[in-house]
């Protein structure tokens, strides 16, 4: 296995992932290397099709594009 040496690394940066690995129960380590494979590795995107019953009962009555305009003028 690989090893990888990080230098000057923020102290503010290095305290998160601190905190983050103690709240995972990681060393910072293994935080680190959790965190490169979840960034890396992104799970696959699945298509609308593939996505079934879930919720086409509650979208049956609204208009998809509009709640979408909505949802987004919300974050202006």
């Amino acid at each position: 296995m690989a090893t990888l040496n990080i230098k000057n690394i923020p102290d503010s940066l290095y305290k998160k992932l601190q905190a983050q690995a103690k709240r995972e129960h990681r060393s910072v380590a293994q935080h680190v290397t959790w965190l490169l494979s979840k960034a890396l590795n992104p799970p696959p995107q699945l298509s609308i099709l593939e996505l079934k019953g879930l919720g086409k009962e509650y979208w049956r009555n609204i208009d998809a594009a509009l709640h979408v305009a909505r949802e987004r003028d919300q974050w202006d």
